[in-house]
């Protein structure tokens, strides 16, 4: 998945936007929110789960001025 959107290592991975980054797979299937709770956690060594618990409104925010948020 990361490959199919240019994402060939750690160094592309951490270079690039995460919410950029979501954008680009969103279309994807399978893709939903739990991909940016799971970008964000890799980036900061931390699990998935507490970032949706402790940011999922501010991540929500970010989508929703990017146009990216569910409806």
């Amino acid at each position: 998945m990361l490959a199919a959107v240019g994402i060939h290592s750690v160094q592309d991975f951490m270079a690039i936007d995460p919410y950029a980054l979501y954008a680009k797979i969103k279309p994807m299937k399978g893709m939903g929110l739990n991909s940016i709770y799971a970008i964000i956690g890799a980036r900061e060594n931390i699990s998935w789960i507490e970032i949706k618990n402790t940011r999922k409104e501010e991540i929500l925010m970010v989508l929703d001025d990017m146009g990216l948020a569910p409806k």
